[in-house]
């Protein structure tokens, strides 16, 4: 059983502000519309529901760099919106939330990614998406990289988050890829398997269990209970190693926890942290906030690992897209040390 002290998270834990991480990728606007519903509509077979209030918050790459300040660090965004009226309501939560925004660019062609949820009690009754699936023009690309020219040289790692919907082109990614190489900074990538991009040689690759079946090209037919024990994962995870040769590979497996898998290693499984779970929305974003950042402060593979596990753990625990603070990161080792075998 392989454990990480408290002493040692808090000596990782003080580092984290002294990081600053770039956020490059697809931003939105969550929106939540919360309300009751006691009856049906007389004019189709629907609940109405009475509204109670709204809530926003940054959504998609905006939601990694809200986890990243959260945990005390410093993030600038890199990304783009459209010139609409949820392009400034998402500038003014990220603002709120001390991410930078200097790297928001407006692209007039395109909407403000926007996904509405709305809310019966704890009952999603239907979501509703505003957005355009577009890869951007290489004008406003080139104008990202050069803008990364810059902001790289005050960042200690980078975070990519492709949620497909047209900002993580390849031209973007090789650019990006060569720029960190050259300046020896960490390149976190979580990928969207239906975006087929060149995903070799990245520091950092986080599937879950889904779109690493789908980037290795393997039917997800069987499951077993212990991730060690399971052939067909084993089996994706030695495919993505030996043909995408990230230097770590972290598999997210919801209830299951993580598998961390680097080249010349055995997989090692970390068990889930959560207590409850109300709400795996965003935990993803939590992991490889959790993780980078702590790849930043010293840690290493193993503990970086655990620090996102306990990370998602917090987070699954809330509702809605929500956040870990440095004080509830160690308040979940003091509950828990031990969480790696």
């Amino acid at each position: 059983m392989l454990k990480i002290s408290p002493a040692r998270v808090r000596n990782l834990v003080g580092a984290f502000p002294a990081t600053r991480v770039l956020v490059v990728g697809d931003v939105m606007l969550d929106c939540f519309i919360r309300g009751h519903a006691a009856r049906l509509s007389p004019e189709a077979p629907v609940p109405v529901v009475e509204f109670g209030h709204e809530e926003l918050m940054p959504g998609g790459a905006a939601n990694v760099a809200r986890n990243l300040t959260a945990l005390g660090a410093k993030a600038d965004l890199v990304g783009v919106t459209g010139r609409d009226e949820a392009a400034p309501k998402l500038r003014r939560q990220l603002q709120a939330e001390r991410v930078g925004c200097t790297g928001l660019m407006a692209d007039p062609d395109r909407p403000t990614t926007t996904k509405t949820r709305v809310v019966a009690g704890q009952q999603q009754i239907v979501r509703l998406d505003r957005e355009l699936v577009r890869d951007l023009s290489p004008g406003l690309t080139r104008r990202l990289l050069r803008h990364l020219d810059q902001a790289l040289a005050g960042a200690d790692a980078v975070v990519v988050g492709d949620y497909g919907k047209g900002l993580v082109t390849q031209e973007l990614l090789t650019g990006l890829q060569e720029r960190c190489r050259a300046a020896g900074r960490w390149l976190s990538v979580d990928p969207k398997p239906t975006h087929r991009l060149d995903l070799r040689g990245l520091s950092l690759l986080t599937p879950n269990r889904r779109e690493a079946f789908a980037l290795a090209g393997v039917a997800d037919t069987t499951r077993h209970a212990d991730p060690l024990a399971d052939a067909a994962l084993a089996t994706v995870a030695e495919t993505l190693l030996a043909e995408l040769a990230p230097a770590v590979l972290l598999i997210t497996l919801g209830e299951q926890g993580l598998l961390l898998c680097r080249p010349g290693h055995r997989p090692v499984p970390i068990p889930t942290a959560a207590r409850e779970v109300f709400d795996v929305s965003g935990a993803g974003d939590t992991v490889i906030a959790a993780f980078t950042l702590a790849i930043c402060a010293g840690a290493s593979p193993v503990e970086a690992a655990i620090v996102a596990n306990h990370a998602a753990g917090v987070v699954v625990g809330k509702r809605g897209t929500a956040t870990v603070s440095a004080t509830e990161l160690q308040a979940s080792f003091r509950r828990s040390p031990s969480t790696a075998g």
